[in-house]
């Protein structure tokens, strides 16, 4: 089998990991890496035997697949180029900065048949995809994302760095068009908003509150849901699984029984798992779990937030 010849644009914290992961492919050769940082390019290139450059515009044509892990303002740009040239792209979230630019690359991986996949990694957690495809849909959810403050990035809010994990992942349980939005949150150390919380409320009458914060004094990461027959729980940090739901025997009578199934899954490398799905979707021509579409659409939202914590 030919190998696919693929580039990570930037190199910053989460750039290099995607380059390690590319090089470690057996069906992947990573020809290049770009960063306008010279220095941060060679010492990735140098440590998987790529090439290493300050601009990306020589690699348009001579890749067939690309990481983009540049600022989100800088997403539309270079993604389009790439999509452009015939490149599959699998572009780092939140997808671009307005819904517009979302729309664009869309309609440009559909023009030139290429594959245009979002970097929602919480999608390939392995707790998450223990949910499967469930028969009910929620009627509640709830979602806490809290992390002590990092530096490093800070260039959006915690709506966009944070928040839109589980946005995402909410809008693919649901399935519904969200009727109305009411948020609160509030700056603290930063000039953005550090801690938000959004209530999101759908046609389908299903309820989902979310919190989310880069200024706590502990990491957590949990989302709670209830269904019409069970109740759901899932740790990502912990990676752990809960499902509570009823069976067929009574508790007392007329009141059903209680069954709990907890899994807890290995640490995986959700990053290796992402990459590997976008390497398959090219290979078989498939749809990415996280498309395009599934990026603009948590976009959507998250901006809709936004816009409600700022009147």
């Amino acid at each position: 089998m030919k190998k696919l010849k693929c580039a990570v644009i930037g190199t910053g914290y989460l750039g290099k990991f995607h380059a390690e992961k590319y090089a470690s492919l057996p069906d992947c050769e990573l020809t290049a890496v770009v960063d306008i940082n010279e220095t941060a390019a060679r010492n990735v290139a140098e440590k998987h035997g790529a090439r290493a450059l300050t601009e990306y515009q020589s690699l348009l044509g001579q890749v067939d697949a690309v990481s983009i892990v540049v600022p989100t303002t800088l997403h539309h740009r270079v993604a389009k180029d790439f999509l452009e040239s015939g490149a599959h792209v699998l572009v780092e979230k939140p997808i671009t900065v307005t819904v517009d630019e979302a729309d664009d690359l869309i309609a440009i991986a559909e023009r030139n048949k290429v594959i245009l996949q979002v970097g929602h990694l919480e999608r390939f957690n392995p707790a998450v995809l223990g949910l499967g495809q469930a028969e009910e849909k929620p009627l509640f959810i709830e979602s806490h994302r809290l992390s002590p403050f990092n530096p490093r990035a800070n260039d959006v809010s915690v709506v966009l760095d944070l928040m839109i994990h589980d946005i995402d992942i909410i809008l693919a349980l649901v399935d519904s068009e969200v009727e109305r939005i009411d948020a609160s949150g509030t700056s603290v150390l930063t000039a953005d908003i550090d801690i938000a919380n959004a209530r999101l409320v759908f046609k389908s009458g299903c309820v989902a509150n979310v919190t989310a914060s880069r200024i706590s004094m502990k990491m957590e990461r949990k989302m709670r849901m209830f269904r019409p027959s069970s109740y759901i729980s899932v740790d990502f940090q912990n990676r752990v699984l809960t499902k509570h739901k009823t069976g067929p025997k009574e508790m007392f009578p007329g009141i059903p029984e209680i069954l709990t199934e907890e899994s807890v899954f290995e640490n995986g490398d959700a990053l290796l798992e992402e990459i590997k799905h976008f390497v398959n979707c090219i290979r078989s021509g498939s749809n990415p779990l996280v498309p395009g579409e599934a990026g603009r659409r948590a976009l959507a939202t998250a901006l809709e937030i936004s816009k409600a914590l700022n009147k």
